[in-house]
């Protein structure tokens, strides 16, 4: 099986395009393993969705990236989740947060997104240039001045979704309380 790797282009990539373009994806859901896919860092570090998952649960944040502005909910959501840090790092979570928008200049966009913002250890914010992870996993908002819907997953060690939200708004988000509370506790000993 291969995994569709969003960093680089890929022989598939036409194929993904028609695919995608033929039918609507329709969102992962609870119960049921999250498409792996691979993207990059504003400073160019692949990460694999399955790699990060096989060391514990994921929490995956799909933003709504550059619409033509910065998002202040996105903002919002983003200092929420960083001022909860440690408490992800204590349920041995990782935050990976997905940042879509045209290819053209969204490394820079991300860049000033993040630019009041210091990133974690165990976060990542992952570019989605060309919209290739918000179709796969059918998140794409295509209206004018829109990219994704907002969604939060969380995701175990098998790549299984226990915890799933998407809005179709630009309020409503997951507060980091909301997914903490979602995260198994670790045990103790552990």
């Amino acid at each position: 099986m291969e995994i569709l790797n969003f960093s680089r282009p890929s022989r598939f990539a036409p194929l993904l395009v028609l695919a995608v373009s033929g039918f609507a994806a329709t969102p992962p859901t609870v119960d049921n393993k999250a498409p792996d896919f691979a993207l990059s860092t504003v400073e160019g570090k692949s990460v694999r969705l399955s790699e990060v998952t096989s060391k514990g649960p994921v929490v995956l944040v799909v933003l709504r990236g550059y619409p033509g502005y910065q998002c202040p909910y996105c903002n919002r959501q983003v200092q929420d989740f960083i001022l909860k840090s440690q408490a992800f790092a204590d349920a041995g979570a990782r935050v990976v947060m997905v940042y879509p928008g045209p290819p053209q200049d969204l490394g820079g966009r991300a860049s000033e997104f993040l630019a009041d913002k210091k990133l974690p250890d165990n976060f990542d914010l992952l570019l989605d240039p060309g919209y290739e992870f918000t179709n796969l996993y059918g998140l794409r908002w295509d209206a004018p001045h829109e990219t994704a819907y907002p969604s939060t997953f969380l995701i175990d060690r098998r790549g299984v979704i226990f915890f799933s939200k998407i809005v179709k708004e630009h309020g409503g988000r997951t507060s980091a309380a909301e997914i903490l509370d979602a995260l198994p506790k670790r045990k103790a000993a552990q």
